[in-house]
């Protein structure tokens, strides 16, 4: 990738951009490729080359991917990869009008349906991964008693323990330790509720 930064999603562009529900997986099938061509990515989203092509166009019209060094000699296949290794939205941004909290609503929406849909298809997959792995999986809800501050805590503490982790698993994999690794989702929320 081509920056270790965090990418922070200020316009409302760039966040529809990002929320059309191809692009987002797309961007999140790059970001797990860390480079790909259109081709590889249509094969995946089972969506025609020519479309794939003017979706990814778009996310790098708004400098959520770029192109990258091509991967075969003969260059003829434009590759793909995401300008940033993160990429943050934050309600702040989209506070200050209300087509702006509509837009990061609806974004928010289509970002937890893609997540759930994740979810669904590993459940729908589980008995394939085998025992290793589904003892190793989980989900889980915690109830807790917080005031804004400490769930401010708790949610940079998490950050912090996945950045670690995701650190170590592609040093180590960097370093040839690929055998049994796979990609993992951690889908965490933490918000108010009231009774």
């Amino acid at each position: 990738m081509a920056s270790r930064e965090e990418r922070r999603i200020t316009d409302t562009g760039t966040l529809k951009a990002l929320s059309h529900p191809l692009r987002m997986k797309l961007y999140r099938l790059l970001f797990v490729a860390e480079t790909a061509t259109a081709s590889q990515l249509a094969e995946q989203v089972d969506e025609a080359v020519s479309l794939v092509s003017y979706h990814l166009r778009k996310l790098a019209e708004h400098g959520l991917i770029e192109a990258a060094d091509p991967q075969r000699a003969d260059g003829r296949e434009r590759w793909w990869q995401p300008s940033s290794e993160t990429v943050s939205i934050r309600d702040e941004d989209f506070r200050d009008a209300p087509e702006k909290a509509a837009a990061h609503l609806a974004a928010s929406r289509m970002f937890l349906d893609q997540r759930a849909e994740m979810y669904r298809g590993y459940l729908d997959a589980r008995a394939h991964w085998g025992a290793e792995w589904n003892e190793a999986a989980h989900d889980s809800e915690s109830l807790l008693r917080l005031t804004a501050e400490e769930l401010g805590e708790l949610k940079k503490d998490l950050h912090d323990l996945l950045r670690r982790y995701d650190e170590q698993g592609r040093a180590r994999e960097a370093a040839g330790d690929t055998e049994g690794r796979e990609h993992v989702a951690l889908h965490v929320y933490g918000f108010p509720f009231r009774v």
